[in-house]
This record gives structure tokens, C-alpha cells and sequence, in this order.
């Protein structure tokens, strides 16, 4: 089927359905998962190969970088071979490269086998969300989407505790650790999951413009992590100068492609718009805060890995407990609260956290700002990821996966970058407890910024809408047109918009 039927839709309380939503929450939670499990193991992965800090930067980005660059194409080509399909594919493909990352000699090898699992993540990340956004019954994607959501986030805050354990052992099981859950989601998927695709009618794949988006992002990212570096001026502007031209060729290409990988006209849909600045600020803080938090506890403080990852197990347990039923308060009160308390109350827990420094205890120091973040997740994540995908046909739900989660990634990929570099901290200091501890503070300061910032945004930009039920809105865009009376909705005068 295409997008499928209410007939043959998938009721989220049967058999099927729980081992459908188990499926999409294990094999997008396990590439969500990678991109921050490798975090905490960041200090051990350095002392192993007497890495610099751009070496382990790499370690993070390489993946994220690939990631951002092809889960547009990804989607795409869910939607036009089969999402059941492209979703299996790549499981398997992040397992092999799981198994390489796991055998890694040296760090340029793992840095180029995360490249790897980025490409496999790409193609199974845009499908989890696809395939429920088009399988489940409309009555139930609010809850199967809410769910999906804070499971998924969940995951992300789960990788510390799960690399803090796996580092007692040996850092190289941070990777072994993905093949039994990947044999679980590939078996599930094939058992559970309806093959779903577009409609026919769509011609060819933009290969241009994800060549030159992983173009730009790399050239991007390059010079943000170089930038550090004092003999590094030169390849630095030439970088810069990269960046920009791949940016305006990537824009051409998009405007005047056949069957572009990024519709510009989706971006006039305002909330369309507002979303997705909203989700890369708010997840350029909380890429960063993952990736100094986990350092500055093993560092400064001396705790042990799986001491730092048992710090953020009270977020994992709200998110666990509360984020199915966050995406169902917002049918019923709007978005725009939800939206911007969330990222409120999220800036909040972080600007708490950036006073932990060497001699604190874990209760006084840590647990108030990891709880308060997590309360902010509780209330984001399900609303933010529910209000993206609603207002999406589903004909065209990998593109608009694929363009929110492009965004989240890429927001990660830069701020772990740029950060590092605006705080000064470069080299070995990340070794050294006193510059990480200076560093440390200064960039979750920056962190707590991100995220207010996008509450603001979501409160200032976003129209002013009513609730209304999730189902209503879905059938909406499938009827490509987006009511008035629930959210998300266009701005007042603006036509209706294809694809989101």
C-alpha cells in the first residue's frame, strides 16, 4: 500500500501494533542512542590512542555529520522503494558498522567506521517515524508518536548510563552492544510492519543536493573544529569559502530541481518554518550539554564512566514515566505552551548544572538541574515531534522525517564543533580539570541560552492556535490542506502548503 488505508491501518493496542511501535522505538532509539553512548566514553577512547580533543570531536561528528548529511535521502528513498525495505537495510548496514567501530585499531578507523554508521542511521532513522506516521490508525498516531518520542529521547539520555556500564568492561562493548538490538528491530520490523511507499509520480533522487548538504556540513564542520588551532588559518578560510559556495549551490539545486531533496516551499508554511528553528537551537544545546556534561564529570569531579552515566538516570525515568501522555495534553491545550515551557524549564536544569565543578556530590550539585531538565524534555519532545509530522501527507512522511531529523542532527554536528572553540578549550585540555571546569561552565551557560532561545521563538513566532485532535490534523494534510483549528496551522493568508 501507499500511505495505507484506515482499513488496513495497524490498531496501536494490538499484538501488531505494540511490536510495530517496539520495532520503530528500538531501531531509531538505537541510532539515537550511538550518537550520544559514545559520549561518555569519550575520555577513555582518548587515553587508549593519546587522542587530541579535534580527534575525539571526529569521533562524535564523523557519525552525525554522515547522518545529517543523508536522512533526507533516506527518506526518499523510503518513500519510493518501501519503507519497510530501506528501514531493514539499514539496521543491517548499522550493524556491520557497528561491528567495525567495535574493532577499531586506531582512531582514525573508528572515526571513519562512525562515518559509516552514520550512513546506515540515515536510512533507518527517517523510517521509524514514516512508517508509524502510515501504519498506525489515525486514533492512535497521537499516542503512537508520543510514545515513539519519548522513547527515542529517552534513548539519548539513556547511551551515559548504558557507556558508563559497558566502560567497566572494556569502551569497544559500546559498540558490540548494538547487534542483539539490531537483530531484535530487524525481526520485528518484518514480523510487525506493513511495506508502506509514496504514490507513484515521483522522478529520480536529488543525489546533487545531498552531495552538496554533506558538503557544506563537512566543510562547516571542519572549520569549526580547526578553527582552534593556531597553524590552522589558512585551511580554516578555505573551509569557510567551501561552506559557502556548496550553501548557495545546495539552495540553486533545491529551487530548481524536479524532485528536489529539500522542497524550499515547505518553508512557507510558517510553523513549518518556526519548528524547525526551534528544533535546531534547542538541539544544538542539548547535543552540547551531552557532550560536556559526561566529560566535565570523569574530569573534574573523578567520577568513574558509569558513575557520569548514572547522573542523568532521574531524566531517563521522567522520560520513561511521562512522555506518552505529554503529546496528548497538547491536542487539547496547543502547542505553543507546551513548546515554550518545555524550553524553559529545560534552559533552566542546564544553567543549574553549569555550576558543577570539582568536590561536588551528586544530590546537592547534579540531581536538581538533571531533574529539571528533564521535566523540560517531558514536555518538548513528544509536542515538538508531534506538531512537525501532523501537518505531513503521508505520501510524503520520510521527506518530512527526514528534514526535522536533518535538522536536529545537524544542530548537534555544529554545536559540538563550535562550542568546543567559543570556550576555548582545544587540544589535551579536556584532560586537564582546571580548563575543563572554566570551559565547562562557560559552554553550558551557552547551552542554557539555546534553549531558552527556543522557547522564546516558539512564543513569539509561532501562530496562535486552538487544540484540536491529532487524527483531525493528520487527515487534514492527507487532505493537503491544514485547518485552522488545531495545531499546528498556517499563518493567517497563507496558502495551504504540499508535503508538511
Amino acid at each position: 500500500m501507499s500511505g495505507g488505508t484506515v482499513e488496513q491501518a495497524v490498531r496501536l493496542r494490538s499484538g501488531r501494533g505494540r511490536g510495530l511501535l517496539a520495532a520503530m522505538a528500538l531501531g531509531s532509539g538505537m541510532a539515537f542512542l550511538d550518537s550520544t553512548v559514545v559520549n561518555v566514553a569519550l575520555p577513555t577512547i582518548g587515553r587508549e590512542f593519546d587522542a587530541r580533543l579535534a580527534a575525539l570531536q571526529w569521533t562524535v561528528n564523523a557519525y552525525t555529520l554522515m547522518l545529517a548529511a543523508l536522512i533526507l535521502l533516506g527518506g526518499a528513498l523510503g518513500d519510493r522503494f518501501g519503507r519497510r525495505r530501506i528501514f531493514v537495510i539499514g539496521a543491517s548496514w548499522f550493524t556491520v558498522a557497528s561491528v567495525l567501530c567495535a574493532l577499531a585499531p586506531t582512531v582514525e578507523i573508528l572515526i571513519a567506521a562512525r562515518a559509516l554508521q552514520g550512513v546506515g542511521g540515515a536510512l533507518l532513522t527517517p523510517g521509524a517515524l514514516a512508517i508509524l506516521q502510515t501504519s498506525i490508525h489515525p486514533d492512535d498516531r497521537a499516542t503512537a508518536i508520543g510514545s515513539w518520542a519519548g522513547l527515542t529521547g529517552m534513548s539519548g539520555i539513556l547511551g551515559p548510563l548504558l557507556g558508563g556500564w559497558l566502560l567497566e568492561f572494556d569502551w569497544r562493548f559500546v559498540f558490540w552492544i548494538n547487534v542483539p538490538f539490531a537483530f531484535l528491530t530487524i525481526y520485528l520490523t518484518l514480523r510487525c510492519a506493513p511495506e508502506t511507499r509514496a504514490g507513484r509520480g515521483k522522478h529520480g533522487f536529488d543525489w546533487a543536493g545531498a552531495a552538496l548538504g554533506a558538503l557544506a556540513l563537512a566543510a562547516s564542520t571542519y572549520a569549526l573544529i580547526a578553527v582552534a588551532d593556531a597553524d590552522m588559518v589558512q585551511p580554516v578560510i578555505i573551509a569557510g569559502v567551501v561552506t559557502v559556495a556548496a550553501v548557495a549551490a545546495f539552495l540553486r539545486r533545491e529551487a530548481t530541481a524536479r524532485s528536489p531533496m529539500v522542497p524550499l516551499s515547505l518553508f512557507a508554511h510558517r510553523t513549518f518554518s518556526v519548528i524547525n528553528v526551534m528544533t535546531f537551537v534547542v538541539y544544538a544545546g542539548l547535543s552540547a550539554v551531552m557532550f560536556f556534561l559526561v566529560i566535565q564529570l570523569q574530569t573534574s569531579l573523578g567520577w568513574s564512566p558509569l558513575a557520569a552515566g548514572l547522573a542523568s538516570v532521574p531524566a531517563t525515568l521522567l522520560m520513561l514515566v511521562l512522555s506518552g501522555r505529554s503529546a496528548d495534553l497538547a491536542t487539547r491545550l496547543g502547542v505553543r505552551a507546551p513548546l515554550v515551557v518545555g524550553a524553559l524549564v529545560g534552559g533552566a536544569g542546564v544553567a543549574l548544572l553549569s555550576g558543577v565543578g570539582p568536590g561536588d556530590s551528586y544530590v546537592p550539585a547534579v540531581l536538581p538541574g538533571v531533574t529539571l531538565l528533564g521535566i523540560g524534555l517531558v514536555i518538548l519532545v513528544p509536542t515538538l515531534t508531534a506538531t512537525v509530522m501532523a501537518a505531513a501527507p503521508g505520501d510524503q512522511a520520510g521527506v518530512a522525517s527526514g528534514i526535522n531529523n536533518g535538522v536536529s542532527r545537524a544542530a548537534g554536528l555544529i554545536a559540538v564543533a563550535a562550542i568546543p572553540a567559543v570556550v576555548g578549550l582545544g587540544g589535551d585540555g579536556y584532560a586537564d580539570p582546571t580548563m575543563m571546569t572554566d570551559a565547562y561552565r562557560s559552554a553550558m551557560v551557552i547551552c542554557a541560552g539555546l534553549l531558552a532561545s527556543g522557547g522564546v521563538i516558539a512564543g513569539v513566532l509561532l501562530p496562535r492556535v486552538t487544540a484540536g485532535p491529532a487524527s483531525d490534523l493528520a487527515e487534514a494534510a492527507e487532505a493537503e490542506e491544514v485547518p485552522d483549528t488545531v495545531a499546528p496551522c498556517t499563518a493567517p493568508g497563507t496558502p495551504p502548503v504540499h508535503g508538511r
